[in-house]
C-alpha cells in the first residue's frame, strides 16, 4: 500500500471525520478497519434472516459543526424532524415530551418543563466552546489559558445569579436536578433516563450525570430524539462519501496486528503500522479511534509506555452496563396510546426504578427488572425488515460486563425473559409477533466491535475521566506519550455517542 501523511485506525464515525478533515488540508490518509464494513457500532447488523439493525439507534446528538464543516449535506445527509420520546405507562397513561413540549402531565410540571429545558439548553450552548476544542492542558501556556479565558467569559456572561446556578447545575446529581422541578414520577424517570444512559450511573450517583446530558443537548435536535433519513446507516455514508470526496483511501477487512515504533538516539516515535497479513505500512502520523486501553496496550505495547501512564490507563473505568436487544416482528407492535411508532420509547417509570435496577448491577447482577429505551427503526428505515414487518431495537440496563456468573447460559436467559416481560406489560402482542431475538451483553459488544469492556464510551463518562483528564493525564489533548501517535475515538475529549466531535478536534490538533 505504500506510505501516507496519516494513518487512520478504524473506520467508525470519529475516525472517518478525522480522516476526513486532515484530507481536506491536503494530506494524504489511509483508514483501516478489521471489519468488512466502515461504521462500527453504526454498521448495521443482521440479527435474524432479513431482519437488522444498528447498535446505535439515534444520531441526534450528531454535532452540527463537524457536519457543517464537513459538508455532510452535499454527501447525502440530511435528518428527519424530531420524534417524541415516550416514557411508557402500562396502562396507557403515557407522558411524552419533544421540544419545548410535555403531554400527560398537571399544569405545574407542563409549565415548568419548558424553562427547565431553555435553561439546561443555554448551559449545553455555552459548554459548546469546550466540546469543540482540545482541553487545555493543566498549567498549559498562554494559548491555553486563553481558551479558560474564553470559557470563563461565557460562564460571566450569565450575570452573578444564573453564573452561580450554572455551577450548581452542572455539579448535581440527577434526581436532585429533576426533583426539585417535577412531581410527576413518569417524567422523572424519563428525564433521569438521558442523563444516565450508558453509564455506571443511576439518578442518585454524584459523579456527574449532568454534564454528559448537556452534551448530548449539544447536537442539533437540543436532545430531541432524531435520526439521519435512511437510518443511522445514512449517517456513516455520508462520511464515506464525504472521505473518500476529500481524497482519503478507506481499507476495510484489514485487522492491524501492530502500531509500528522505531527509535534512536533522539528518542522513539509511531512510524506506521503491521497487518495480520504482515504487510507493514509507513506514515509519520498514526491515529486510533480504537479505546485508549486497546490502542496502548494491545496495538501499541505497554513496552513503549512509561509506567506511571500505564498504571493511569488500567484503572480507567471501561466495564459497560448496557445491553443491546434485537427483537424480529412479524408485525406492528401495539401499544396502548401510542399511534406513532417512529419515536423513542423509556420504560423507566420512576426514579427508584432505575436506582434499584441499578443496585443489583452495582454486585454482579443482572437486573431483574430492567430499565430501558426502545425504538422501532424499521418505522424509519423500511429496508431494516421485510415488507410490513418490524424491528424493536431496544438499550437495556443494567448489564455488568462482569456479571458474576461470567454471562452464563442460564444468566442470559434470565436477562432475556425478564426483557421479554417487562416489554410485555406495554405491547400486549409482542409474543403474538416475536419471530427471533438477539442479546448482547457488553462481553459480547466487546467482542464483536472489539471495544474494552463493550463500554460505548470507551472509558466511563464520570468526572475524573472527563475534560482536560479524558482519558488521562498525557493523553487528553489527543496526542500521546508516543510522538506521532494520537487518539481520536470516544475515549477522548469530549466523550460517547454519535458525536463525531473527537475526531474533529484530533485532526485539528494534528494540524496545528
Amino acid at each position: 500500500m505504500g506510505s501516507y501523511d496519516a494513518i487512520i485506525i478504524g473506520a467508525g464515525h470519529n475516525g472517518l471525520v478525522c480522516a476526513t478533515t486532515l484530507a481536506k488540508k491536503g494530506k494524504k490518509v489511509l483508514v483501516l478497519d478489521a471489519a468488512e464494513a466502515p461504521g462500527g457500532m453504526a454498521q448495521e447488523r443482521t440479527f435474524h434472516d432479513g431482519f437488522m439493525s444498528p447498535i446505535s439507534h439515534g444520531a441526534a446528538a450528531f454535532s452540527k459543526t463537524v457536519s457543517d464543516k464537513l459538508s455532510l449535506n452535499k454527501a447525502g445527509l440530511s435528518f428527519s424532524a424530531p420524534r417524541s420520546t415516550t416514557a411508557l405507562d402500562a396502562d396507557g397513561s403515557h407522558v411524552s415530551i419533544i421540544g419545548e413540549t410535555v403531554l400527560g402531565v398537571n399544569a405545574d410540571d407542563t409549565a415548568s418543563y419548558k424553562t427547565y429545558r431553555q435553561k439546561l439548553l443555554r448551559y449545553a450552548k455555552i459548554l459548546d466552546l469546550i466540546w469543540h476544542n482540545t482541553m487545555p492542558r493543566i498549567g498549559g501556556g498562554l494559548m491555553d489559558a486563553l481558551i479558560y479565558a474564553r470559557g470563563g467569559l461565557k460562564v460571566r456572561m450569565l450575570g452573578k445569579e444564573d453564573m452561580g446556578e450554572f455551577v450548581r447545575v452542572i455539579t448535581l446529581p440527577m434526581r436532585d436536578l429533576i426533583d426539585e422541578v417535577f412531581t410527576d414520577p413518569k417524567l422523572q424517570g424519563l428525564l433521569s433516563w438521558d442523563g444516565v444512559m450508558g453509564s455506571k450511573l443511576a439518578p442518585r450517583s454524584p459523579n456527574n450525570a449532568v454534564m454528559p446530558l448537556l452534551l448530548r443537548m449539544n447536537g442539533e435536535s437540543g436532545g430531541d430524539y432524531q435520526v439521519p433519513n435512511g437510518g443511522t446507516k445514512a449517517l456513516i455514508q455520508a462520511l464515506v462519501a464525504a472521505a473518500k470526496s476529500a481524497g482519503a483511501s478507506i481499507q476495510t477487512g484489514k485487522p492491524i496486528k501492530r502500531i509500528i515504533v522505531e527509535g534512536d538516539e533522539n528518542g522513539q516515535r509511531a512510524t506506521g503500522v503491521e497487518l495480520e497479513t504482515g504487510e507493514v505500512i509507513s506514515a509519520p502520523i498514526v491515529v486510533s479511534s480504537a479505546d485508549p486501553k486497546n490502542t496502548f496496550f494491545k496495538l501499541l505495547g505497554a513496552q513503549h509506555l512509561g509506567i506511571e501512564f500505564t498504571n493511569r490507563v488500567n484503572r480507567l473505568r471501561t466495564n459497560g452496563y448496557v445491553a443491546k436487544f434485537h427483537i424480529a416482528l412479524s408485525g406492528a407492535p401495539k401499544i396502548e396510546g401510542v399511534q406513532d411508532l417512529g419515536g423513542r420509547f423509556v420504560i423507566a417509570p420512576t426514579f427508584d426504578a432505575i436506582e434499584f435496577a441499578y443496585d443489583e448491577a452495582k454486585y454482579g447482577g443482572a437486573s431483574t427488572n430492567p430499565v430501558m429505551e426502545f425504538t422501532i427503526p424499521s418505522v424509519n428505515d423500511s429496508s431494516l425488515a421485510p415488507a410490513n414487518q418490524h424491528v424493536l431495537s431496544a438499550n437495556v440496563m443494567y448489564a455488568p460486563y462482569d456479571e458474576k456468573t461470567g454471562w452464563s447460559d442460564a444468566s442470559r436467559k434470565t436477562f432475556t425473559d425478564n426483557i421479554l416481560s417487562t416489554l410485555q406489560r406495554y405491547i400486549p402482542n409482542l409474543k403474538d409477533i416475536a419471530l427471533a431475538h438477539e442479546l448482547l451483553t457488553p462481553l459480547d459488544l466487546e467482542r464483536d466491535y472489539h471495544v474494552t469492556g463493550g463500554h460505548w464510551h470507551h472509558a466511563e463518562m464520570a468526572v475524573e475521566q472527563m475534560l482536560m483528564m479524558r482519558p488521562t493525564y498525557q493523553a487528553a489533548q489527543y496526542e500521546t506519550p508516543v510522538p506521532g501517535l494520537y487518539l481520536c475515538g470516544a475515549g477522548s475529549h469530549p466523550g460517547g455517542g454519535l458525536l463525531g466531535i473527537p475526531g474533529w478536534n484530533a485532526a485539528r490538533q494534528i494540524l496545528k
